[in-house]
């Protein structure tokens, strides 16, 4: 009876130590857009400074990704775009200031990560997406003395579920392609 108890009780250790929760790195985590102008070029842009947490258990395949992107950080590359990209009919980043991306669901096909389930934040307005999982990997990092997960995953949104409806009736897209990376450091 008491080896059955052990047994047990050092598979639930076992169990529990494969679920961890890890902090995002801020350094290694960003929100990037590309958006087709008048099909003539592509505009893009990126946010910066995201933070939240990554809930991940290797042995159950599951996990959770909060992440909070903060509007303040948006950068182009032109202080003028950023300035128009953060005003009332784009962004409107004095009224909502944040964006966050909540997970639902981790997609595998076998033991590889395929896609995260999840709902977007825009604008005041939640709608699900699927980030498509490019990479994802875990690793012991030497820098952080810990072990860190992360990945590149991507997506198409229509914008316009969002209510950001800038000259759609002047021919620019609907479509945005989203890609996200993700480190965490395991906490």
């Amino acid at each position: 009876m008491k080896k059955m108890i052990f047994t047990v009780l050092a598979a639930a250790v076992a169990a529990s130590a494969s679920a961890a929760t890890y902090k995002v790195d801020e350094a290694h985590t960003n929100a990037r857009f590309a958006i087709d102008h008048f099909n003539t070029s592509t505009n893009v842009g990126g946010f910066y400074g995201l933070s939240g947490t990554v809930d991940f258990d290797k042995t159950k395949r599951q996990g959770k990704i909060d992440i909070t992107i903060p509007v303040s950080t948006l950068q182009t590359g032109s202080q003028h775009f950023t300035d128009h990209l953060k005003a009332p009919d784009l962004f409107n980043a004095e009224k909502f200031p944040e964006m966050r991306f909540v997970s639902t669901k981790f997609n595998y096909v076998g033991k590889k990560l395929t896609s995260v389930d999840g709902n977007l934040t825009l604008l005041g307005q939640t709608h699900p997406v699927k980030l498509k999982a490019e990479k994802f990997n875990c690793y012991n990092s030497p820098m952080a003395k810990a072990e860190v997960c992360g990945g590149d995953f991507s997506t198409t949104i229509d914008r316009t579920q969002w209510g950001m409806n800038y000259l759609v009736d002047s021919g620019v897209t609907k479509k945005v392609k989203l890609d996200i990376q993700i480190e965490a450091v395991k906490q």
